[in-house]
């Protein structure tokens, strides 16, 4: 089992995100005290069994007070067993992570750190509108070393728009000297609800150069296998298999629980999308009332997500499974189409399994959608 809390705030909005979250903090603590009702209120949505990961996003769950994140943890532990050997995650920004801040979260139970550094050019976090600097980047990450915590992932950012990819270089660069065991690599992208969707519009920016992006992707992904990083989703790269067990559960379809303002919750057979409105979350938890729209998902739906998550990583799509989920109709309306992807060695398979080849991550999403049933 696997459980996801929503810790909907931030210190500041940066340019690129769309997630949900506040800026507003004057009702943390009543959103952290709902949050902790749903978990009660929730305690039965997935069978008995221990928790094997527990993940606080956002937002900036590293906003945290020390008796918030208490709160949440002894609720946790209070209604549900966790397994001894459970990975506990929690994203931060590197502003938040003081000393002492970090030694309060590795005392509660934090095991693993997802770091949103995003990059280590000073010009490139003005851009995208960061709170911390580049040397707050590198300093919590050591900081947090030393403390014990030594499961850090960090985030970066790549295809910002630079003259050439000596500062991705240099990232990466400064990642390997961090010894970092865990990279999420994103590339930038244009939502329309935010700052760089608004000024996109009005022709302040201008739109990510595509070849320019794929080129930066090609460059990644080699040197990183060059540093001993396994790329096991699209985005993710690990040492020494320090995957991120929590985000495997999604991309293996496992169920999961998700508390808190725009959480989902998956059962196998279902979605349920938690409110992304904190006053309308508190209010509805408050009357005991979970504000959540339910999806049954159809056999086609059930396919289309397996396919669209389970090709981005290492272990790709089963054929089997692909058969069961749709009714056995999926290799008979795909055939055609995977000898073709075959032939462009966009895919690649065994016996059990398909895979996207390293070409075909370029069109990862592109491939998904054109074997998606309906």
């Amino acid at each position: 089992m696997h459980l996801y809390l929503h810790i909907p705030f931030c210190r500041q909005a940066c340019h690129y995100c769309d997630f949900h979250f506040s800026t507003n903090i004057s009702n943390k603590r009543a959103v952290v005290e709902a949050i902790a009702s749903e978990i009660i209120l929730r305690k039965d949505y997935l069978p008995k069994a221990d928790i094997e990961t527990i993940y606080f996003g956002g937002g900036t769950p590293s906003m945290l007070e020390e008796a918030e994140l208490h709160l949440l943890l002894n609720t946790i532990n209070k209604h549900f067993s966790i397994a001894g050997n459970a990975e506990i995650s929690l994203e931060a920004n590197p502003d938040d992570l003081e000393k002492e801040k970090l030694r309060q979260f590795y005392n509660a139970g934090i095991n693993r750190l997802s770091i949103g550094i995003q990059s280590f050019h000073e010009p490139h976090l003005q851009f995208l509108n960061r709170v911390h600097s580049a040397y707050e980047g590198e300093h919590c990450v050591r900081t947090a070393q030393e403390i014990g915590i030594n499961n850090i992932s960090i985030d970066l950012i790549y295809a910002i728009p630079a003259p050439d990819h000596s500062i991705l270089m240099q990232d990466m660069q400064k990642a390997f000297a961090l010894d970092i065991a865990h990279i999420s690599a994103y590339c930038l992208t244009i939502e329309p609800q935010t700052a760089f969707g608004s000024w996109l519009k009005k022709n302040k920016i201008k739109p990510i150069d595509e070849e320019y992006a794929a080129q930066q992707f090609e460059i990644l992904v080699k040197t990183l296998a060059d540093n001993g990083y396994e790329q096991y989703e699209i985005s993710n790269f690990a040492r020494e298999e320090h995957y991120s067990l929590h985000n495997s559960s999604y991309w293996k379809q496992r169920p999961y629980l998700g508390v808190g303002p725009s959480a989902h919750s998956y059962n196998g057979t279902s979605r349920e999308y938690n409110v992304s409105n904190n006053a309308r979350y508190v209010e509805a938890i408050q009357k005991q009332i979970i504000p959540a729209t339910l999806e049954t998902l159809s056999p086609a739906d059930q396919t289309n997500e397996y396919l669209l998550t389970g090709l981005r990583t290492k272990w790709g799509v089963n054929k089997e499974k692909l058969e069961m989920l749709s009714g056995r109709s999926f290799f008979p309306a795909h055939q055609v189409d995977l000898e073709k992807l075959k032939e462009k060695n966009w895919i690649r398979e065994d016996p059990e399994n398909w895979y996207l080849t390293d070409m075909g991550k370029l069109f990862a999403d592109r491939i998904s959608s054109d074997l998606f049933i309906d």
